[in-house]
């Protein structure tokens, strides 16, 4: 964490001060803004934290409860969005009060007596140490309040705006403001009445309900639901063997049980197999009982026994898999004529079953995808086209997600003499791990996505995935860190300049780009406005290929040592040199002439190119940045 650059801080450094919005903000909701989130959920609450970061730009955030959630459903936390979470600072804070899986215990019936369950194996959690991160179960609810404080604490001072349900949106497409928003307060003095809000752009995360997906006429599809489960949050005494452990049981009897301990040690989650719900069902297993849930989970436990003692959340749902064909406002045959202007979200346009950890994990993804892009439109960073991009990347992710999770929910179904071998759900389990921890993703060529043709400089960094984190150490004070770690939310580009071997300073390829980067009229760093410090759009960071002992800072060019705040002070912290421990151009395959690894600010790589590539590396970003560019000073 860097502070005291604008000064003295006594207080907590992670509360910025306000900026542009963020002063003198008004407590009522404006008639007029340029983002208006609709729901307070995983996915609205991200995206809203990261525009927090453009105080140029004005976003509201409306819920239709009347305060924040108490109770949320949602409460597996994969790697992937604990690597999000310390971009946005609280990573440490809530691995701290979570609970955290590191085994998956399998269970099914005796062969001797059938009637009994018995453990048949276990299970690493992340046994290829595919991330530095730990998988968590923490209660929804609390996600949010991490990324309200966030937010809180941001230049722009934002909060949910809590009271108004969306009613319906008109779009005219002339207009400053396109989009006409009619909201109705569901709380306070003026419940029952309602407000027109008119809003540069507006993004549907209100649920799988959503009133913003029916407005710009989507519709979600696929399969209808036809098995049952019952779910319900507990504090009990048992005596089955596992009860703080990660568990699939399977019985005799057909029914099976995902058990997930819960955060504080003694709360846990049962998603309890209810069976095949009939055609001509209508609804009924929905008014299965507390009662009846709990019963059925002691008979799949059988010989153990489940004495509830307390019920603080329960609920029946059907698993069904649906998916939009688009995840906003603008039709198939308008595709290229017009840039979206109204956006949906999480389960705003796919919902799946709970069961794989999947919904918020992938809904807080879809909005820092979108965040950062609306926040670079609006601040002047990018043209309007990059919007274009949230649908086609973000749709295709919902559809991998879907298909694995029909996989997944199939065998957590299945009687156990319908499986071909008795570790066949336990196999897929940890051969298909990288997936649900959120690292599957790959982003598919676009404007944002280089082709790879120099993905052999850095196999480790693939173009498209997320920016795998590595140890460094920092020049400055020999300390170590993870390179990944030290990128925030901030919505800034990253440029790592893996270096050639030549000494810092010395004549060398390194020193060539660094003073393009600097100098150059074409160079990307140009298009940072004028009395912005110099890394206000483009955080650069160096790593060397010495140890830190034998690289004289003093020598390093002065791009990788930019000068930040009212004072003009030197911003050491972005030279590095490798762990000789663990040297991160051997352990992600870095080429030693030197690889440039460009980074989007929601941590996934966007291009590998050559140290010498300097017109490549304009041209990647000539389509992203204002057209007018001004000298850097």
């Amino acid at each position: 964490m860097q502070f005291h650059h604008h000064g003295y801080v006594s207080g907590d450094p992670r509360i910025q001060p306000a900026a542009g919005v963020g002063i003198n903000r008004p407590d009522d909701l404006p008639e007029e803004v340029d983002v208006l989130i609709v729901g307070s959920g995983p996915a609205g609450m991200l995206a809203a934290a990261q525009l927090s970061q453009f105080p140029n730009v004005t976003t509201r955030i409306v819920e239709r409860r009347g305060g924040r959630l108490a109770i949320g459903q949602a409460d597996g936390i994969q790697a992937r969005s604990v690597e999000t979470f310390q971009a946005f600072g609280f990573a440490e804070e809530i691995t701290a009060e979570a609970y955290r899986i590191t085994e998956m215990a399998f269970w099914r019936p005796d062969p001797e007596q059938p009637e009994n369950i018995v453990r048949s194996g276990r299970a690493l959690d992340d046994e290829a140490g595919i991330s530095e991160f730990p998988h968590l179960i923490v209660n929804q609810a609390r996600v949010l309040d991490y990324f309200a404080r966030y937010m809180a604490y941001a230049p722009t001072r934002m909060a949910p705006d809590y009271g108004f349900e969306f009613q319906g949106l008109e779009i005219d497409d002339d207009a400053e403001y396109p989009v006409t928003v009619t909201l109705l307060h569901t709380a306070g003095p003026l419940e029952g009445s309602e407000r027109v809000v008119k809003a540069k752009y507006v993004v549907g995360a209100d649920g799988a309900r959503s009133r913003v997906r029916q407005s710009i006429g989507c519709t979600l599809a696929g399969d209808a639901a036809n098995h049952a489960w019952g779910v319900m949050d507990v504090l009990a005494t048992t005596d089955f063997p596992d009860i703080r452990t990660k568990c699939a049981i399977q019985s005799s009897n057909g029914g099976s049980i995902l058990h997930i301990p819960r955060e504080g040690g003694h709360l846990f989650r049962m998603y309890v197999d209810l069976g095949v719900v009939p055609e001509d069902d209508n609804g009924a297993v929905r008014k299965t009982t507390i009662e009846q849930i709990i019963a059925k989970a002691n008979d799949i436990l059988h010989p153990y026994t489940l004495d509830v003692r307390n019920v603080a959340w329960h609920s029946v749902y059907e698993v069904g898999h649906r998916l939009t064909d688009r995840f906003d406002d603008v039709l198939p045959e308008d595709l290229g004529t017009r840039t979206p202007r109204v956006f949906i979200t999480g389960d705003a346009c796919h919902t799946h079953s709970a069961k794989a950890g999947q919904g918020m994990n992938v809904s807080m993804q879809d909005g820092f995808n979108l965040g950062w892009k609306l926040g670079h439109v609006l601040d002047g960073r990018s043209p309007e086209s990059l919007l274009s991009t949230y649908s086609a990347e973000r749709q295709v992710v919902a559809k991998n997600l879907i298909d694995f999770d029909k996989e997944w929910s199939t065998l957590m179904a299945k009687k156990p003499e319908e499986f071909e071998n008795p570790s066949d759900l336990e196999d897929f389990y940890v051969s298909t791990a990288e997936f649900p921890a959120g690292f599957m993703t790959q982003y598919t060529p676009s404007m944002l996505i280089a082709e790879p043709a120099h993905q052999d400089l850095a196999a480790g960094f693939p173009i498209g995935k997320r920016f795998k984190s590595s140890p460094v150490k920092r020049v400055s004070d020999a300390n170590p860190v993870q390179l990944g770690h030290l990128a925030k939310a901030d919505g800034r580009w990253r440029i790592y300049v893996f270096a050639d071997p030549a000494a810092a300073g010395a004549p060398s390829p390194t020193a060539d780009l660094a003073d393009w980067l600097a100098n150059a009229p074409d160079s990307p760093l140009a298009a940072t406005p004028e009395g912005e410090d110099r890394d206000a759009w483009f955080d650069v960071k160096v790593i060397y290929q010495q140890p830190t002992t034998g690289i004289d800072i003093g020598a390093v060019p002065a791009v990788f040592k930019p000068t930040v705040g009212p004072f003009g002070l030197t911003d050491l912290a972005k030279v590095f040199g490798v762990d000789p421990a663990d040297d991160i151009f051997d352990v992600r395959g870095l080429d030693r002439s030197g690889v440039v690894v460009v980074v989007r600010p929601d941590q996934y790589v966007a291009n590998v190119l050559p140290l010498t590539a300097t017109a490549d590396l304009a041209d990647f970003f000539a389509p992203l940045l204002p057209a007018r560019r001004v000298d850097i000073v």
